[in-house]
C-alpha cells in the first residue's frame, strides 16, 4: 500500500513539473540538411531554430522551452501567446490586466 500511495506522489509531482520536453532524432552520417517534423522546413545539420509549435530544434531534436504556470488567482485565466511562446496570465474579465503566476 505504502509503494502505491509513493507512485502516486511521484506522478502528481511529475505532471506538476516544469522541466522542458524533448524528442530525439537520429542523424545519419552523411546528412548535410535535415526536416523540421512539424514545418517540414529544411535545415543544414549543425543549425538551431525555433519552429511554428514554439519548439526550439536541431537536426538531433526538439524541446519546449516555455513553461506551463501552475498556480496563479482564481479570477484570472492562462494563455498561450504563440508569437512571444510563452503563457501569460490575465484577469478573466479584463484581458489587459495581467497577473502574477507561478511557474
Amino acid at each position: 500500500m505504502k509503494y502505491l500511495a509513493l507512485a502516486l506522489l511521484f506522478c502528481a509531482l511529475a505532471s506538476l513539473s516544469d522541466a522542458s520536453r524533448c524528442y530525439a532524432k537520429a542523424l545519419l552520417p552523411g546528412m548535410t540538411h535535415c526536416q523540421d517534423d512539424s514545418d517540414y522546413t529544411w535545415h543544414p545539420v549543425g543549425s538551431s531554430w525555433r519552429n511554428s509549435e514554439c519548439l526550439d530544434c536541431s537536426c538531433t531534436g526538439c524541446c519546449n522551452k516555455f513553461s506551463t504556470p501552475i498556480q496563479f488567482d482564481p479570477d484570472c485565466v492562462s494563455v498561450f501567446d504563440s508569437a512571444a511562446c510563452k503563457y501569460i496570465a490575465h484577469k478573466s474579465n479584463d484581458p489587459t490586466q495581467l497577473c502574477p503566476m507561478a511557474q
